[in-house]
Parts: structure tokens; C-alpha cells; sequence
């Protein structure tokens, strides 16, 4: 089955959303695409929005690949996957309080004890610790795949330190200045007020011990994180410090920075390192890029960790397939957004079925990440299906398996000129007192041909994602009520003490 073109139907007939972005194609000599993609290149490479990928003889830096044709979504179709996505988010933060509280969705049944208990992820020092204002993730970022017209699906949370978002704020800025008159012809919704929205929910989110207004600090592994380019983006577009671990330091249960004119107290944390590494003297005893007595402040009240320490339970693979359960329980509502169809290895029905189905499945590490430890049965060779059965049989209970969709493509710039490529998209959903979601994400596209695989350590790309605005008379979707399944008072009873 052909996979859903989105700017094109069968027929070849433009769609709706990309009707403005064709006749203005049409305008345009035919150079300008490749003289434009010229000029992108040397825009990222001026501004050094780069990545670092591992494994390759040290930390090699790379530009990330930019595709000059936007990604398109009507309104109507953004307002169901911000319904879903809210929703979503909201039911991962009831959950991970629950699992450090009162963990009911394991005592009915709904999720495995083993599951979440024996997860390496789980913090068993955060039992019984409320974190400021009940969130848990105030950053998330949810990765979608599209495989119809309205049929949208998530692949993967991601609760911890999700990242690309300064690709997302970069892709748009090129945008707007590579093609002035395309965006004077199509209304797009604007991204730009991210760094607002993102430091007005941190702020939102100080602890019960900040009596002023809050200080907000972002806190780096350094120069030699993948990521680096994005905590030093973000920080400058908040106005905020960027800090290293050696930076900080902790007086009497206070955090402080080092400044020029002494030490300053700091409310809000937002930490893009892993919890490992955060502090010495309550988890890795070998960590040089942590701060020192930073967990007895956050566990005091003096301070917020973002995200909170042990949210990588909510986005463990092997968690993933009881999301929409969480949904159901802690909302009563149906999920708006639908996981991919999953097999769970450590289950032996699913377990036979993966194993005598290698060769059609995605199979993924329920820890890894970045498009590594995964086999994509189709386009592997017989010897690395065996090779992967074997770790398979060894260890189950470390992979789950899906089918593997036919991904949506979008129309993208290559040597030859205009062709199809797979994308995914991840919109960032901040939760503060309010839940706050600009309009679109990143897109990842995969460059090359046939690749469903769309991370840029492993040849992939990013897109602008363009969301329009309103046509008149355009009908947006209902919101969701609340499902048969559970009574208002146990949903409010759940929800209130997240």
C-alpha cells in the first residue's frame, strides 16, 4: 500500500493545505528552490546549528540537514492533535504522580508491577515527595507519525530532556527570511513566542520556598553534549544563565550560581542532563558535571528540577503501549491520539509472533533512543535478523516490536529535484498552570529514499512545519467528552491529587 502523500491525493489534485504553496511554486522561476537550498546551507553553517553524533571516532559535529519545503497542516488538523496531545500529557503527569504516591494503576490491575517497580528508570527516592505543583514533565515532546487523512499515531514520549525544539525556532527564522513573499501569501501560525511560553511555565512552576520572583537557570553537561547548540539557544532566548554543574553550589539546602558579584540563589532548575548525573551524593558517585546536595534542596522545597527527577518512567518503550490505559483511567476519556499497535517481548504470545515475524516488524530497544538499537525487519539483510533474533531470545523483556507503517510523506528538496519523502513530527507540550503548545513542531524527514528512519544521527532531516490558520467557515473538531468507563468523581479524585 502506497504510503499517504500529504500534498497530493490519488488523483494528483493539491490538498487543501498546500494549495497556496503550489501556486506559488508555480510563480517562481524554476532555480530558485536549489539557489534558496544553497542559501539555507550556508545560513546554518553561519549560525553553527549543528549536532554531535557519538561513536564515530569521537564527537563528530555535523550541520543538520535543512529542507527548504515546509511541512503543512490545516487548522483543523493541528486542533485535533493539540486536543490529543494535551490530553496525553496530562494523563503521563497523573501517572508518574501516582507511581510515586499511591500507585492505584498498579494495584487494579492495569500495569504490571515488575514493570514499573523494576524499571531502572523508577526513583525510589522520589516516593511520597510532592513536587512542586504536581507536575512531573513540564517539557514533553510527543513524536507522531501520519499514515492517512485523519489517521495521526503516536510513536514514542519523550518525558526526560526532549530536544530539537531550537530547530523547530531555527527552521521557521531561515523560512521567513529565504521566502519573505511565500509567507506574505500564506497565513501561517506563528512559533516564535516559544521561549516566552516555555520560561512563563517555568516560572509557574517554582517551588513553595520562593517568596520572590522566581530565577530560572539552565543547566548543561557542557560543550561536548549533542545538544549543546540548543541550551545555549534557549537560554539566550530566555534571558536566562546557562550553567554547568561547577557553576553551582549548594549552601544550607539553597542553590546558588557563582556570579561575578557573589552568589545568587536560583528557584527553577530546567536540567538537560539525565538524573544520574545531577548529584553526586544521591545518585552516580562518579559524576563530575552534577551538583553536590542539588536532590536534599530539590527534596527540601527550595528549588524545582526540570523535568522532575524520575520522569523516565513515562518514557520507557515498555511503558509506552499502557499509555492509553492511563487515559482511560486517570481521565475517562478515550485517547484522541492512538498508539502504534505493539508487541510486548516479554509477553510469550506477542514474544512468538515477533520472533516467527522478524522480517516485517520494527523491533526497538525499550531503553534506546536516537533511531539506535532498533532492526527495521524489511530493509534488513537475513544475517542482522539473526543476529537480532539472538538478542531477542536473550532478553526479551529489553524490546518490544511494531508493524511498520507506511509513514506519510511530504514533497522534499533532493538532487533531482522535488520527491517524497517519510516524516514524523514532534510538537513540545509545556505544562505550567496552564498547559501551553505552540502551533506546530519539528519535523524530522528521512533523506534517504525508502528510509522510514527520521533521526538526524541517522541521516535524517528536519522541516519547518507550517500550521495554518483558520480558513473562514473551517470547522474545527469536538472536543472529547468523557468516557463511560469511569465516573466524574473518581476522575476528579485521581486528577486532583496529580
Amino acid at each position: 500500500m502506497p504510503a499517504f502523500d500529504e500534498m497530493t491525493d490519488a488523483s494528483g489534485a493539491v490538498r487543501i493545505p498546500y494549495q497556496g504553496y503550489s501556486r506559488w511554486l508555480k510563480t517562481v522561476p524554476a532555480d530558485v528552490p536549489a539557489k534558496r537550498r544553497h542559501e539555507a546551507d550556508t545560513l546554518f553553517r553561519r549560525l553553527g546549528i549543528t549536532f554531535a553524533v557519538y561513536g564515530e571516532g569521537g564527537d563528530t559535529e555535523r550541520l543538520i540537514p535543512f529542507d527548504i519545503v515546509p511541512r503543512i497542516l490545516a487548522a483543523s488538523e493541528w486542533a485535533r492533535l493539540k486536543r490529543g496531545l494535551e490530553q496525553r500529557v496530562k494523563a503521563l503527569n497523573a501517572f508518574l504522580h501516582d507511581i510515586y504516591h499511591e500507585q492505584d494503576i498498579i494495584r487494579a490491575g492495569k500495569i504490571p508491577a515488575d514493570l514499573i517497580l523494576g524499571n531502572e528508570q523508577f526513583t525510589g527516592a522520589m516516593a511520597g515527595f510532592r513536587v512542586p505543583h504536581g507536575i512531573y514533565t513540564h517539557i514533553a515532546g510527543i513524536d507522531v507519525v501520519r499514515t492517512g487523512e485523519n489517521d495521526f499515531f503516536v510513536l514514542e514520549d519523550n518525558a526526560r530532556t526532549p530536544s530539537g525544539v531550537s530547530y523547530m525556532l531555527e527552521n521557521r527564522e531561515a523560512m521567513m527570511r529565504l521566502f519573505p513573499d511565500l509567507f506574505a501569501q500564506v497565513r501561517v501560525a506563528p512559533v516564535g513566542h516559544y521561549a516566552d511560553a516555555l520560561l512563563q511555565t517555568l516560572r509557574e512552576c517554582a517551588p513553595p520556598n520562593c517568596s520572590d520572583e522566581p530565577t530560572v537557570a539552565l543547566l548543561t553537561p557542557g560543550v561536548y553534549n549533542s545538544a549543546y547548540f540548543e541550551h545555549v539557544f534557549l537560554a539566550e532566548q530566555m534571558g536566562i544563565e546557562l550553567v554547568e554543574g561547577s557553576d553551582l553550589v549548594v549552601k544550607d539546602g539553597i542553590v546558588y550560581m557563582r556570579m561575578v558579584g557573589g552568589l545568587k540563589r536560583i528557584d527553577v532548575l530546567y536540567r538537560r542532563l539525565d538524573d544520574s548525573f545531577l548529584d553526586p551524593q544521591a545518585f552516580r558517585k562518579d559524576s563530575m558535571i552534577g551538583v553536590p546536595g542539588l536532590f536534599a534542596a530539590y527534596k527540601a522545597g527550595n528549588i524545582t528540577v526540570t523535568n522532575a527527577v524520575g520522569t523516565g518512567v513515562a518514557d520507557d518503550k515498555s511503558v509506552y503501549p499502557y499509555v492509553p490505559e492511563m487515559v482511560r483511567f486517570y481521565l475517562g476519556e478515550e485517547p484522541t491520539l492512538a498508539n502504534v499497535p505493539t508487541h510486548i517481548l516479554r509477553r510469550p504470545d506477542d514474544l512468538k509472533y515477533t520472533l516467527e515475524h522478524l522480517d516485517e516488524l520494527v523491533v526497538k530497544e525499550v531503553h534506546g533512543s536516537g533511531g539506535y538499537g532498533m532492526l527495521v525487519g524489511p530493509r534488513a539483510s537475513k544475517a542482522e535478523i539473526e543476529a537480532f533474533r539472538a538478542k531477542i531470545i536473550a532478553k526479551p523483556e529489553a524490546y518490544i516490536a511494531q508493524p511498520t507503517l507506511a509513514l506519510s510523506t511530504c514533497p522534499t528538496f533532493v538532487e533531482s529535484g522535488l520527491a517524497p519523502r517519510h516524516v514524523d513530527l514532534r510538537p513540545f507540550v509545556l505544562s505550567g498552570n496552564t498547559t501551553r503548545i505552540v502551533p506546530g513542531g519539528l519535523t524530522r524527514v528521512a533523506l534517504r529514499e525508502g528510509s522510514l528512519v527520521v533521526n538526524s544521527s541517522q541521516g535524517g532531516g528536519t522541516k519547518d512545519t507550517w500550521v495554518l490558520e483558520p480558513l473562514p467557515g473551517e470547522v474545527m473538531p469536538e472536543e472529547p467528552g468523557p468516557s463511560q468507563s469511569q465516573s466524574q468523581a473518581q476522575t476528579q479524585s485521581q486528577v486532583g491529587g496529580a
